[in-house]
């Protein structure tokens, strides 16, 4: 099948086959006497497994752990089950991180009247944050310490 059929058949852009072709992350395609890429049905179940993978947050080089995993019949449940928590770490991280950035604009948020005055509480930390600020205070301690 051609890479449009193969990309509708997946759920990955032709775009983004073309890239995992040149990442490793899939062999690069058999070509047609034409010259135009010519993917199997193995090639469309990788790019749907790829796709799952990103999904879920998974980055390119855990794709390729992944996949050189799921290759492998002899592989252990466990080298994937370190690959998964390790990621899930840094998806708790990463919500952390989201988190306190939330709760950093919900606290300028509740500190500006959003009448018609040109004061705003926002737009003066946004210009203080381009200050050194100690990393033990943060964002929001810095905002809380001039309220």
């Amino acid at each position: 099948m051609n890479i449009g059929d193969a990309a509708r058949s997946s759920g990955v852009s032709a775009k983004m086959i073309r890239y995992y072709e040149q990442t490793g992350l899939i062999p690069p395609a058999d070509r047609k006497e034409s010259g135009y890429r010519d993917y199997s049905v193995q090639d469309v179940h990788r790019l749907r497994f790829i796709r799952r993978s990103r999904d879920l947050g998974f980055s390119v080089a855990e794709i390729q752990d992944l996949l050189g995993l799921w290759g492998d019949r002899s592989r252990q449940s466990a080298d994937v089950r370190r690959i998964a928590s390790a990621h899930i770490g840094e998806l708790n991280a990463r919500i952390s991180s989201l988190q306190q950035m939330a709760d950093t604009l919900q606290t300028l948020v509740d500190c500006c009247s959003g009448d018609d005055r040109p004061d705003c509480p926002i737009l003066a930390d946004l210009e203080e944050a381009l200050e050194p600020v100690d990393p033990a205070v943060g964002a929001v301690g810095h905002l809380r310490s001039r309220l």
